[in-house]
């Protein structure tokens, strides 16, 4: 039985990815960066999960934080929740209102977490200024917060399948009536659900085609039919939306666990099918994979590390990314999967200096905080985000030819020059005679020169090839001499 299970599996991930030919990409179809911009496009998640600043509020200082954005390269920018949470400090994942941005006096506060209306506007009007892209991140496939209960019918369904009922019509008691007296009148109030009052705990019911499951989270049909009524109404400028479909969420809560393990690809496929182009995803797969090299060190084959992802598989699909808000190690966060500081830099060289894939930097990874912030770290972050902007450009060449150094080379384009990089995950190696040769196109007999520090250099012979060293921090990224001002 087992034996057949794994074939039909296999048999349909094939057949997947065999259709997958014929499904566009979506990164090249979606705006990353201003309108006709050459520049490498780039991301910044601007929250963690405990996210806050001491003085002012965290919409004023997204706002006093466009112009060094800016200057390190990024083009877009992945903003918190806006929206009224159920509690003064929820962080907005606890949604109840989601047209309340900080207006209405509303769940003990007028202004969210993160600030009022009226600084929300006027960060991301700062933003477009200086051509930095908003998106929103809106939560969709859940209420919580609810005013008070109704009685309806319902009926429990399967938690594995939410077509097939296992109960009896009958009626039940939920927290489903969300009023919004804080509104006043100003905005139409529109029926949510939150929680059911139940016998059975983490039952599943489905009431009027609503697919229900604790804080009511929906079913993939449900949600986007609601963002495709309400995105018209959206009015803070905004350039996308992160969504969070219940039944993705499985695969990037549950999946980091215990699919991943074997080929969580299996289970993302069909999704990159369904949407057609539409919506690209996180490399949840690469980042398992960095998490482990962090975890492994030396024991890890560096030669395997994109082994699994979707950035292999379709890299016009995947959005790359070293850690989240979700992936710290605190008990409560989904994925606890953080990528330890030996292995972070060569994580952010892999996604960032790279031709394939979009890259989402972390908030938490590049400021100051109290959650998890390493000064190396962002240091070193800093400036491959500089390297990004300036050389990241034109083919690439991989040379993944030693199982604890590898490298890969950027022949540049007419704009740009490229760069050489070279990665290491084993803190012993002999600098002096650990060495990648690579070929860096043409700059016969030049010499290349460490981006990190200028002091080190390499010569290159007339067909182009030089001996590329790493560093004792495990990533290094070489250019040619000229380069360094």
């Amino acid at each position: 039985m087992n034996f057949v299970y794994f074939f039909m599996s296999q048999f349909r991930y094939w057949l997947d990815c065999l259709l997958l030919r014929w499904v566009p990409p979506s990164l090249p179809a979606m705006q990353l960066g201003p309108e006709g911009s050459s520049q490498n496009p780039t991301m910044i998640q601007f929250f963690t999960w405990d996210a806050h600043h001491p003085d002012i509020s965290w919409w004023e200082h997204f706002e006093k934080q466009v112009l060094p954005l800016v200057a390190l390269g990024f083009t877009q920018v992945w903003l918190p929740p806006p929206h009224k949470a159920m509690v003064p400090k929820g962080c907005g994942y606890d949604a109840y209102d989601l047209w309340d941005l900080g207006e209405f006096d509303q769940k003990g506060t007028v202004a969210t977490r993160w600030g009022t209306k009226e600084e929300l506007l006027r960060a991301c009007d700062a933003a477009k200024q200086c051509n930095l892209n908003i998106i929103i991140d809106a939560v969709l496939n859940h209420k919580l917060g609810a005013d008070r209960t109704e009685t309806f019918r319902a009926v429990r369904v399967d938690p594995l399948n939410r077509l097939k009922d296992i109960g009896s019509e009958r009626h039940v008691k939920g927290w489903t009536a969300f009023d919004f007296p804080g509104r006043l009148g100003k905005v139409n109030s529109t029926l949510y659900f939150d929680w059911l009052e139940v016998n059975v705990q983490a039952s599943i019911v489905a009431c009027d085609g609503i697919s229900i499951i604790l804080l009511t989270g929906m079913s993939l049909r449900e949600p986007m039919v609601y963002f495709a009524f309400h995105q018209k109404d959206m009015k803070v400028g905004q350039n996308g939306l992160t969504i969070v479909i219940q039944k993705y969420e499985t695969i990037y809560l549950h999946g980091a666990r215990g699919f991943l393990n074997e080929n969580s690809l299996q289970l993302l496929i069909p999704y990159v099918r369904a949407f057609q182009g539409q919506t690209s995803f996180f490399d949840v797969p690469l980042h398992e994979n960095f998490h482990r090299a962090s975890k492994t060190g030396v024991s890890y084959d560096l030669r395997t590390i994109l082994d699994g992802s979707l950035v292999k598989l379709r890299p016009g699909d995947a959005v790359t990314f070293v850690d989240n808000h979700d992936t710290l190690q605190q008990v409560g966060q989904s994925l606890e999967s953080w990528v330890g500081i030996n292995f972070k830099s060569q994580a952010y060289a892999l996604i960032l200096l790279r031709c394939h894939g979009y890259p989402c930097v972390f908030y938490g990874d590049l400021y100051p905080n109290d959650e998890c912030y390493d000064e190396d770290t962002s240091r070193t972050l800093k400036q491959l985000l500089l390297a990004r902007k300036s050389f990241a450009y034109g083919p690439m060449v991989d040379y993944f030819e030693h199982r604890n150094c590898i490298g890969f080379v950027r022949m540049g384009d007419s704009d740009h020059a490229g760069c050489a990089v070279v990665l290491s995950n084993d803190p012993m190696l002999d600098l002096t005679a650990c060495k990648i040769r690579m070929n860096v196109g043409s700059h016969p007999g030049t010499t290349f020169r460490s981006f990190f520090d200028g002091s080190r250099t390499i010569a290159i012979d007339h067909d182009g090839w030089g001996a590329f060293p790493s560093s004792v921090d495990g990533v290094e990224v070489w250019i040619e001499n000229r380069e360094i001002k």
